[in-house]
């Protein structure tokens, strides 16, 4: 079968609205010339439409015509390579999301370990920082715990008491097998971050966190959050004022 032809029936397998590369056609390097004249008929016949260099999407119909990507969509070609989670959204957009502001990022952060991204698709700015660990699909909820402590002091118009509130619920909700696996993800994390969880770990009486988190911890550092300490009985347990 030709490049061209399976190019065609691989482009034809996504559902609308799917964004993709030229390593996602499933082509090897000795092709890329013949695919890149098969993308180019078929953007030329509305199957496929290019969103920048080396990015397309297949439009998703409707009644009003062809409907381009959604956000996930059009980030996910930079948070995967193939089928492997390399990065994952962290920053104003995550923290929006968890509800900890209410301000909308005009760009969207990219923690990944692989690459840097520093790029602007369909308006939307994509800048990158380095992740702590390797993001996977099933560790991301982690990381993204420890990221919103990690930044707990510059998360904008924060209200403490309805943050510790929320991070500790979303800690409640892990089972004790998840709850060490944050555990053992945030000892790749800066000190103040390990601090804080064993604060938020040890207020909710999750009495495992001591040996490890402690440990890791330099017993003569203290860590400042501001007003923190009145909004969370066990800082200062942990140095934290």
């Amino acid at each position: 079968m030709s490049t061209a032809k399976r190019i065609k029936e691989k482009v034809s397998s996504f559902d609308g609205g799917t964004t993709f590369k030229y390593d996602q056609l499933g082509i090897d390097n000795s092709e890329y010339g013949a695919a890149t004249k098969a993308i180019e008929r078929l953007i030329s016949s509305d199957v496929v439409k290019r969103i920048s260099k080396g990015l397309f999407y297949k439009p998703k119909k409707s009644l009003f015509g062809d409907l381009k990507p959604n956000e996930e969509q059009l980030l996910k070609p930079y948070m995967y390579e193939g089928d492997n989670r390399i990065a994952y959204i962290t920053g104003l957009s995550l923290y929006n999301r968890m509800g900890l502001t209410t301000q909308v990022p005009k760009t969207i952060t990219l923690a990944c370990n692989k690459k840097r991204i520093n790029t602007e698709i369909d308006n939307l700015n994509i800048k990158s920082v380095k992740s702590y660990v390797d993001p996977t699909d099933d560790n991301i909820r982690f990381l993204e715990i420890l990221d919103a402590i990690k930044d707990f002091k510059k998360i904008p118009d924060l209200d403490i008491d309805d943050a510790i509130g929320q991070l500790q619920g979303r800690i409640r909700d892990l089972n004790t097998p998840n709850r060490n696996k944050l555990i053992t993800f945030a000892l790749h994390y800066p000190p103040r971050v390990r601090a804080l969880l064993g604060a938020l770990l040890t207020d909710q009486e999750f009495n495992s966190a001591f040996p490890k988190l402690k440990n890791s911890l330099n017993p003569l550092s203290s860590y400042e959050f501001g007003s923190l300490s009145s909004s969370l009985s066990t800082a200062q347990n942990w140095n934290i004022f």
